[in-house]
């Protein structure tokens, strides 16, 4: 090679080291070219949790990788800053779709997916129900069962998968007698039972940890207050100024206003107090305590009922129609959210009869002749999975075996176990 061939090759070889050595260092710092703004950009990240493990990802509709077998998980590197198209996928489940921005430099995250069977099993358990009232301790349900003789009620043990009877309609009267209302009490093994006859009502106790079980008339109690929760030792009431009692010492600074013919509930979840004042059974407003000020402040008005999550962080709050997720304490994961803040989570034609948090990320209720669930993240559309097939079901969520428990036309079903 001659001598001015050896310069010239030089210093090519200098201009493409100077071009090529910034793209390198860019690329190691985890810039990429953007062909649509024509510049070099700062990447970002996107990490997948769901559950099953190895489910199938996509991006834009195509696919990337299968999440771990051991963690579910899956970390995506060196995305441009944009918005993309994310599926997940699994056969035989339904899938997961949402848009979602990829920023500069950070790692955005969507890791409480579940993806749930396309189709659930049901096993019957139970033929002639007419309702069911499933018990604190999730272990056991009483059911209302009828024969040509009347109604019964009948304890369904759900690890033993076994029913026994505990007490007849005709053991109340004779002459026939309807059940008006049933509440387990302090005493997980003791009922109190309201029935009514004509025009009179009685209220019995029925002590089902006897065989066979013991029932009693008891003697109805006039009341000086308007709402009493009884947790463990302690005694909540609510009098009718509006002063709220724990074990007969008043906690709040200024009373609750107290509306004329409003029913009023108590209810202690996770530390918390709440009070829902009702007008009827699907408008009602709801107060939570406040332990600072010692004052109740109102939180929702014009929901029916109102359900806390697992992890005590938020209340789901339910109409016959719409279903608002409410935040307790701030929420630091992806979405962030406030302590206060609200939003609509669903809006539905059909009339919703009940609400359960599956986790603290999902809910099943039922609506219409549909079991619905629906994660509660509400960056771009909500997922929700559809169950059809149930004329009018009522439904309960054992978190305790994770399995859904139906009544649908007087037949008790419960579905297979959920593994998540």
């Amino acid at each position: 090679m001659k001598k001015w061939q050896r310069t010239v090759l030089f210093w090519v070889l200098c201009f493409v080291f100077l071009i090529i050595s910034p793209i390198l260092i860019l690329y190691s710092q985890g810039y990429r070219f953007d062909f649509e703004k024509r510049t070099f950009v700062k990447t970002g990240g996107l990490f997948i949790k769901a559950q099953p493990k190895q489910v199938e990802v996509f991006l834009n509709g195509k696919f990337v990788k299968k999440t771990d077998l051991f963690f579910g998980s899956l970390l995506i590197q060196k995305l441009l800053p944009k918005k993309y198209k994310i599926e997940v996928k699994k056969e035989g489940f339904s899938s997961w779709e949402k848009n979602l921005e990829i920023q500069p430099n950070k790692v955005t995250e969507a890791k409480n997916i579940i993806l749930f069977p396309k189709k659930i099993d049901l096993e019957k358990l139970v033929s002639f129900v007419e309702d069911f009232y499933p018990l604190a301790d999730k272990k056991r349900i009483i059911l209302k069962e009828k024969n040509e003789e009347g109604w019964m009620l009948s304890l369904y043990d759900i690890e033993k998968n076994f029913t026994t009877l505990l007490v007849k309609e005709k053991t109340f009267s004779r002459d026939g007698a309807n059940l008006i209302n049933l509440e387990e009490t302090e005493n997980q093994n003791v009922l109190k039972i309201e029935v009514g006859f004509g025009e009179k009502m009685k209220i019995f106790s029925l002590d089902f940890s006897q065989i066979p079980p013991i029932l009693k008339e008891e003697e109805e109690k006039v009341e000086n207050f308007l709402a009493q929760k009884k947790l463990e030792k302690n005694v909540y009431y609510l009098d009718s100024f509006g002063n709220l009692f724990l074990n007969q010492e008043k906690i709040n600074q200024e009373p609750l206003p107290i509306q004329k013919e409003t029913k009023y509930s108590i209810e202690v979840l996770n530390g918390n107090i709440f009070i829902k004042e009702s007008k009827n059974e699907n408008e009602s407003c709801f107060y939570l305590f406040n332990n600072e000020n010692k004052n109740f402040e109102k939180i929702f008005c014009g929901g029916k009922d109102f359900k806390i999550s697992p992890d005590g962080k938020k209340l789901a709050i339910f109409s016959n129609s719409e279903i608002w997720i409410l935040f307790l304490k701030d929420e630091l994961g992806q979405p962030q959210k406030k302590a206060g803040e609200k939003f609509l989570l669903l809006r539905l034609s059909k009339e919703i009869k009940d609400v359960f948090w599956i986790n603290s990320n999902y809910l099943i209720f039922n609506s219409g002749g549909e079991i619905q669930i629906a994660e509660i993240d509400d960056r771009d559309k909500i997922n929700v999975v559809t169950f059809e097939g149930f004329k009018d079901p009522k439904i309960f969520w054992n978190s305790l075996d994770k399995r859904i428990y139906i009544l649908d036309e007087e037949k008790f079903f419960r579905t297979q176990s959920f593994l998540f």
